[in-house]
């Protein structure tokens, strides 16, 4: 079975992300870990690390639900703010076939501006899927 690390924050939950897990699933059997650092609130100019940490909880039980529902194998966790050092961190305790990263797109995300998808291929030694999705405001 493949084993898929899932990286998204603004965009957990939207469809282009759940179109390319379907997708996935079709192939062969997968399961997902869910990961979703701990970045700054969208929208809020101020914000502190104990309201990043609660919205990225908040957004990772709903998106859990959400593939639940759909019929994933999948499990979750919040990561550090940096979604390099959050990537790291969970490929250090876990084996993955493949990194599936979603981000905003170009112009807008900040994680392609850090060049995200690039760093995590030169650094692990996994496959990186780039899906590009709209902000997801609400999961349901």
């Amino acid at each position: 079975m493949r084993s898929i690390l899932v990286v998204a924050n603004q965009t957990l939950g939207g469809e282009a992300l759940l179109q390319r897990m379907r997708e996935a699933v079709w192939f062969e059997p997968c399961r997902f870990h869910v990961l979703v650092p701990a970045s700054a609130v969208p929208h809020q100019l101020a914000w502190n690390e104990g309201e990043a940490l609660a919205y990225a909880e908040e957004r990772l039980a709903e998106a859990l639900t959400r593939f639940d529902e759909e019929g994933f194998d999948v499990t979750g966790e919040v990561g550090d703010a940096s979604p390099f050092l959050a990537i790291s961190d969970a490929m250090r305790h876990d084996d993955y076939d493949e990194v599936m990263l979603s981000t905003l797109p170009l112009g807008v995300s900040r994680w392609l501006k850090m060049d995200l998808p690039a760093r995590v291929r030169r650094r692990h030694a996994v496959p990186v899927t780039h899906v590009i999705g709209a902000e997801a405001t609400q999961l349901a």
